[in-house]
């Protein structure tokens, strides 16, 4: 295979900017094409990024396909357009990193996760939560049972999200496929599974849409396979922004901070002593050098579509329990 990846961008608003960044240092990628339904986007990508200038570009990723020699693509678009983009560029024989969501139910990730297997290409989705040392950490000690068997999990993530979303596509049904929980709260529904590796049996949801077409607040209880429990508050009405996850062992706990991690061990005869145990994984990698790395045989996906259903099982649940006031199983 050939050292250089070339690269087709679907999307260029404001996530891509930080792709072209990571990519800028990567020496083995080649940007050999870029597409967006705005001529203004367009400009302003190039713009930021002098060394695009005279890179073709697409008001329809379809003639980019056509038109383009591509390795791989790289998806920033509307969460509802990303199941027909994705399964045309797997279709065509490309490599795919997509922004999360991945697609918006579980039929669909069923079917990009068949497609992909089909094509022997590259699916990857863009949950940077995955290179964070104190995920990573997190992820390696309940592993090695370093806190015993998980017990319970707690997750919140709280932001302005209904103010900084307002009169955009975010808070339209019809192009975001849902509120908060399916955009911002995809990251935390993924590292929650992923660190865990914890199989959602059962979810309650009680869903607050403030007024709008989506999900703004939502409260999930949850029971996993194997006994533990867990709670996940999103709440997209607050004053800023705040996010903490905590995974209780049978014997410590681990506390994620500030891109921290915690080790919280109890004493003897009572109490607890709580380290900053952060700097015992050093991991400088992301998303975009591990999908180049992936395409050219280097490494393994660290967010394979399988994360992407995973989320869409648990998500697809609680939308479900908001709509009935039950709980709901969750379909594997």
């Amino acid at each position: 295979m050939a050292e250089t990846v070339k690269l087709g961008l679907i999307g260029c608003g404001g996530i891509m900017h930080w792709h072209v960044g990571n990519y800028k240092q990567i020496k083995q990628v080649k940007i050999a094409a870029l597409t967006d339904t705005d001529p203004k986007r367009l400009a302003t990508m190039v713009e930021k990024h002098p060394q695009l200038k005279g890179v073709p570009t697409f008001s329809d990723y379809k003639q980019m396909l056509k038109q383009s020699d591509l390795d791989a693509v790289v998806i920033a678009t509307p969460h509802t357009l990303h199941y027909g983009q994705i399964m045309t560029c797997l279709g065509a024989g490309l490599n795919v990193l997509c922004e999360k969501p991945m697609v918006c139910s579980v039929a669909d990730a069923k079917r990009v996760m068949k497609r992909a297997e089909q094509a022997g290409k590259v699916m990857m989705i863009s949950y940077q939560r995955h290179f964070s040392p104190a995920f990573r950490l997190a992820k390696k000690l309940i592993a090695e049972g370093k806190i015993g068997r998980p017990i319970f999990i707690s997750a919140l993530q709280a932001q302005e999200w209904l103010r900084g979303t307002k009169g955009t596509w975010r808070q339209q049904v019809a192009l975001s496929g849902g509120g908060q929980l399916n955009d911002s709260g995809s990251h935390l529904v993924d590292i929650m599974l992923w660190v865990t590796g914890l199989v959602p049996e059962t979810v309650f949801a009680q869903i607050d849409n403030r007024g709008t077409e989506v999900d703004i607040i939502s409260a999930l209880s949850l029971k996993f396979k194997g006994g533990a429990l867990g709670t996940m508050a999103i709440v997209g009405d607050a004053p800023g922004w705040w996010e903490e996850i905590t995974f209780y062992g049978e014997e410590s706990a681990l506390y994620v901070r500030d891109g921290k991690l915690l080790h919280n061990t109890p004493k003897k005869p009572w109490g607890a002593e709580t380290t900053d145990v952060t700097d015992q994984l050093k991991y400088t990698g992301n998303f975009d050098r591990n999908f180049v790395d992936s395409i050219l045989g280097k490494d393994e996906p660290q967010t394979p579509a399988i994360c992407g259903l995973r989320v869409m099982q648990l998500t697809e649940a609680a939308w479900e329990s908001g709509r009935t006031g039950e709980p709901v199983k969750v379909k594997q």
